[in-house]
């Protein structure tokens, strides 16, 4: 794997956390939204949906 790899993969795998921890905290201070754990994994597997569509489009 190239350095540019590497780093886009650790951006991506920063910007998933910082996305499931801002849907998580959303939640925490609004509790009629839905339960934090739910919402935050509910988004984690949206995001690694999309970068799971990303990469297979990026291997052809």
């Amino acid at each position: 794997m190239s350095t540019l790899v590497l780093l886009v993969l650790l951006l991506l795998v920063l910007v998933g956390l910082m996305l499931v921890g801002a849907l998580a905290y959303a939640v925490h201070r609004r509790p009629s939204l839905s339960r934090p754990l739910t919402v935050a994994l509910t988004g984690a597997g949206v995001f690694a949906a999309v970068i799971t569509v990303i990469v297979t489009v990026g291997d052809r």
